[in-house]
């Protein structure tokens, strides 16, 4: 019966449509594919926003809390970065590879991977290797979406700052391998993006 269906619906779909002129029949796809764009987009966006992300008690009630502490979340200027600002590039290529890989982290929370704090910091530095591992081999391009070395004011910064830049920069450093722990506890034990960088380039 399920086969005679398809048979059904493929031949429907290969007969020439005598009804409708191209230019209905475009117009449709036209319409149809905007309506199909726009909605993807709105999906996307939607899972961008600090309020999904912390939707989950796993996130509100371990990262979330650190996050709250930080710079990011309160300074001077009133300028606030979420979570998504950080964890998901904005540029198509890199944003959708992002949100695959996120698909993955639902399975996690589906079943209970870190559903405790106790397994949550049992995890914590894997979790934080792979969120490096990424930053890293995307040249902290989440961290890149507001900051850029050529556009900062040297001039406004700590001493110890301008030649910590100045030393990343000459050698190629990226923004991770140094501000590792700018958003959230470090792990205890971790070895860093540095060490993790070079691990990756021998192909460990």
């Amino acid at each position: 019966m399920k086969i005679a269906w398809l048979t059904r619906f493929w031949v429907t779909l290969r007969t020439p449509c005598v009804k409708y002129s191209l230019l209905t029949v475009g117009s449709s796809f036209f319409v149809a594919g905007i309506i199909f764009w726009g909605g993807f987009n709105t999906a996307m966006e939607a899972t961008n926003t600090l309020e999904f992300c912390t939707g989950c008690h796993e996130m509100r009630d371990t990262v979330y809390q650190e996050y709250k502490k930080t710079i990011h979340y309160s300074n001077r200027t009133g300028v606030r970065a979420i979570c998504s600002d950080c964890h998901v590039p904005k540029d198509w290529v890199h944003k959708m590879a992002r949100k695959i890989q996120a698909s993955g982290e639902v399975w996690g929370k589906l079943t209970g991977v870190i559903d405790t704090p106790e397994k949550f910091e049992a995890k914590r530095y894997q979790l934080a290797s792979r969120a490096w591992a990424r930053m890293v081999t995307t040249d902290s391009i989440e961290c890149r979406n507001c900051h850029h070395i050529d556009s900062m004011a040297a001039d406004k910064q700590t001493e110890k700052a301008q030649r910590r830049h100045a030393k990343g920069k000459a050698e190629g450093k990226t923004c991770i391998e140094c501000h590792f722990g700018i958003a959230h506890k470090e792990p205890v034990g971790a070895d860093g993006p540095t060490e993790l960088k070079a691990k990756l380039a021998a192909g460990k």
